[in-house]
């Protein structure tokens, strides 16, 4: 069985029938080929949940940033009126709310307001944190997924040495 034969790039197991017709370089090129492989695969859906959450950091935000609008439109000594002034910012925050899937309803004046802008400070240092937590992994899963193309290379390059001494021994 040849090393074309095989599918080595997909993601799919290398069964123990396989590797019982083969020699021993080729099982273990499809094996290591296998494990690089999987490293992509690990290291593919690692880098989609990075960039899922610096989208949903980026729309919290944006709804902070719209909350700490509104927040401004309040004078430190306004009396009188405590709601939520009705305009473009106030649509503004609904929009950006929604796009960041955070429920807003219970803000509905300035005291609300300002426990829901610390709300969302702390879901964004929350989604920051785990961000800082998924970048580790992300590095790891690019380190071992580096060591695995090494060691096949490295593999490979044996591999040929080896033939290329015994077809010299040859001559």
């Amino acid at each position: 069985m040849s090393i074309s034969s095989l599918n080595l790039n997909g993601l799919q197991g290398v069964s123990p029938s396989q590797v019982s017709g083969m020699d021993i370089e080729t099982a273990l090129l499809a094996i290591q080929n296998q494990r690089a492989g999987l490293l992509e695969g690990q290291l593919q859906s690692q880098l989609q949940d990075v960039q899922d959450r610096n989208a949903q950091i980026g729309k919290l935000n944006d709804v902070l940033g719209g909350a700490r609008t509104l927040s401004a439109q309040f004078t430190s000594d306004a009396q009188g009126t405590d709601q939520l002034p009705e305009g473009t910012q106030l649509e503004a925050f609904k929009k950006a709310a929604g796009a960041a899937g955070v429920d807003i309803r219970t803000v509905v004046d300035k005291s609300t307001l300002g426990a829901a802008v610390e709300n969302f400070k702390s879901l964004i240092d929350s989604q920051s944190n785990s961000q800082q937590m998924d970048m580790l992994r992300l590095q790891s899963l690019s380190n071992k997924r580096n060591e695995a193309f090494d060691v096949m290379t490295n593999f490979i390059k044996k591999m040929q040495d080896s033939r290329s001494s015994i077809i010299g021994n040859m001559r």
